[in-house]
């Protein structure tokens, strides 16, 4: 099949297919699965002329209505991977999904992080041993990110360090902006030959916490994070790779009984995640996850392991 170039779409010059490529739109999915104001300001383009980009590449894809027989299939190309315990699998389903963001949301201390972690190695797996055969990028926004912890995990399970370390890309970033612009940079990263399977954000809100501060700047801050989950769950369908996303919690003072943790983001990222997890400490090195919402499972609660070889039941 001939190859085709983004100057082959009507309307697109080769000035024009510069600023898409240098924005990161180098194919038809990009372009077609992108709304045309981010279009726009991300090429320097006017929203016009973005929103023609746009409806020609959903033409050459034949983007339209579907069998829900057609949908059956394309679901059977979503993969799982393990969390190393085989309750937290079953709760999930099988593992942490592609296609979907999945949320982890808990108190300082919770295990978040470390499953994040363990996700990093077990992708690198081969699939019938509960990986993707795929690596990892890890958005690092409160500087959790640590090698010493993978390669501890990689040892204990038989694996060479170097090579799992060498097929993680990390990103430490400070603000809401860099956190945006390093997870653009993953489709120009995959298109080049990465095999990346599973993008790991720790933690989704915490910048965008520290920046919008005060009821006045909430509705800014709510927009900015739904575009950003939207981002991710574009490149989740586009990719079949699995997100994974920790969240930090708050205590809402008008519950008077029961347990007051409540995740960060509101109603935004509970729309945006498709599986949902509250973890929770319980004694000694166990966990107790909890599952709040998932499209296909009923809620239900597991107990497993953190030790210093990974995620166990």
């Amino acid at each position: 099949m001939e190859e085709f170039r983004l100057e082959d779409l009507p309307g697109v010059g080769e000035t024009i297919a510069k600023k898409l490529r240098n924005a990161g739109f180098r194919d038809l999915m990009a372009l077609a699965t992108t709304p045309p104001q981010v279009l726009a300001e991300a090429c320097e383009i006017g929203e016009g002329i973005a929103r023609r980009i746009i409806n020609e590449a959903r033409k050459q894809l034949r983007m339209e209505f579907l069998g829900a027989d057609e949908i059956l299939e394309k679901q059977k190309d979503i993969k799982r991977i393990s969390t190393g315990s085989k309750a937290l699998d079953t709760l999930l389903g099988g593992g942490i999904p592609t296609q979907a963001i999945t949320e982890f949301f808990g108190e300082f201390g919770s295990g978040k992080t470390q499953v994040g972690f363990q996700l990093c190695v077990n992708v690198q797996l081969p699939e019938n041993k509960g990986g993707l055969n795929g690596g990892a990028f890890f958005i690092d926004t409160e500087g959790t990110f640590r090698s010493s912890r993978i390669a501890e995990i990689s040892r204990a399970m038989g694996l060479n360090p170097i090579d799992v370390l060498r097929n993680i890309k990390v990103a430490r970033v400070f603000s809401t902006d860099h956190q945006i612009l390093i997870t653009e940079k993953i489709p120009e990263i995959i298109d080049n030959g990465f095999n990346g399977r599973l993008i790991v954000v720790d933690s989704l809100t915490g910048l965008f916490r520290a920046e919008f501060i005060g009821r006045g700047t909430l509705a800014d801050r709510q927009q900015k994070l739904n575009q950003y989950v939207h981002m991710l769950q574009r490149y989740a369908d586009r990719y079949n790779l699995a997100v994974y996303v920790t969240n930090q919690v708050m205590a809402r003072p008008d519950i008077l009984f029961g347990d007051p943790t409540a995740a960060v983001g509101g109603h935004v990222i509970a729309h945006a995640c498709g599986y949902r997890i509250y973890l929770r400490k319980a004694k000694e090195n166990k966990r107790v996850a909890r599952l709040v919402d998932a499209p296909d499972l009923p809620p239900a609660e597991v107990v497993f392991q953190i030790t210093s070889e990974g995620i166990k039941d």
